[in-house]
């Protein structure tokens, strides 16, 4: 039985819960939205870790799970949280959501099954500098980077690199921007926000899902610097599925393993030159925006891998 976790009409986890209805693989949903209305009880003894679910109904034994696909969301955030004009916010239903959920992360983190992802390991993308030195380590390329909130040192990275891009350094997202010392933004903002600058990379945008040791890489048309926000530079973007080499295939799951995940998105720009640069891995991927442009049955292998059928 797989435990879908977070809120359901989310894309990601909305295409995970169909495809596990439509392999008529059994599951479960733990609403974060409901939260508050839920039972959870997680105990440890000298065989490791157990407890019961109850999300609404009869209590479940956390052992009937074979794989759980989770994406929490802030608890303190959730909209049945908040104070409306007719009413303050509900301060016993809040302080019930917190202790579920914050008891839920400690079963995503033990549970002896495959999870999608446990949060201790998504701190990797809390710096994109340290997550570097994983991907250099799994034997991909990174763009020359400089992080600074000096703008004479940005002013110096542009002169040798000609073609600078600039993106947060956290979690945060952002959106991939190209700096010029002619047209801005202003570089004297970097000194009181440490910023991100790389090389421009030429080439093709490539996104590789990993689930398991199972690869989908995904083609970027678009001529856009960050595709993601084409739209909004009046571009276009179009997907196509392609095969990886070998070497960058095994690259990308060792990556993957590296950081502690069983999924991942990873950014990749293929060169004129065939050679193959990371950019960063993302933990917990809106696998749903390639999925539907690209084709691929990304949820499908998901679900497989969290039934134990892959």
């Amino acid at each position: 039985m797989i435990l879908f976790a977070g809120i359901p009409s989310e894309a990601p986890l909305a295409l995970a819960i169909e495809a596990a209805e439509r392999a008529g693989v059994p599951h479960v949903i733990f609403n974060q939205r409901q939260s508050m209305h839920y039972d959870l009880a997680l105990e440890c003894n000298g065989s490791g870790f157990t407890g019961r679910l109850s999300l609404g109904g009869s209590p479940r034994s956390l052992s009937e799970i074979t794989g759980i696909y989770a994406r929490m969301m802030d608890t303190a955030a959730l909209p049945e949280l908040q104070p409306t004009r007719r009413a303050p916010a509900d301060a016993e239903s809040a302080a019930k959501a917190r202790a579920v959920c914050a008891l839920f992360d400690e079963v995503l983190d033990v549970l002896p099954v495959p999870v999608a992802n446990r949060p201790s390991f998504m701190g990797s993308n809390l710096s994109k500098p340290a997550q570097a030195q994983a991907i250099v380590r799994a034997g991909l390329l990174t763009p020359p980077t400089l992080v600074t909130n000096v703008p004479e040192a940005v002013r110096a990275f542009h002169a040798d690199h000609r073609r600078v891009v600039y993106k947060s350094i956290s979690a945060a997202r952002s959106i991939v921007r190209e700096w010029r010392p002619d047209t801005g933004p202003d570089v004297g903002a970097v000194a009181n926000l440490p910023t991100q600058f790389q090389a421009f990379v030429p080439g093709q945008n490539v996104r590789v899902h990993v689930i398991g040791r199972e690869i989908f890489a995904t083609a970027i048309d678009s001529d856009a610097v960050d595709y993601r926000y084409a739209g909004r530079d009046d571009e276009d973007v179009s997907m196509t599925a392609v095969e990886l080499p070998q070497v960058v295939a095994d690259a990308c799951v060792s990556v993957t393993r590296e950081l502690g995940l069983t999924m991942s998105g990873i950014d990749l720009k293929r060169t004129p030159n065939d050679e193959w640069y990371c950019f960063e891995v993302n933990p917990s991927p809106a696998y749903s925006f390639f999925q539907e442009l690209g084709g691929q049955p990304i949820a499908d292998a998901l679900v497989k891998f969290l039934a134990g059928r892959a």
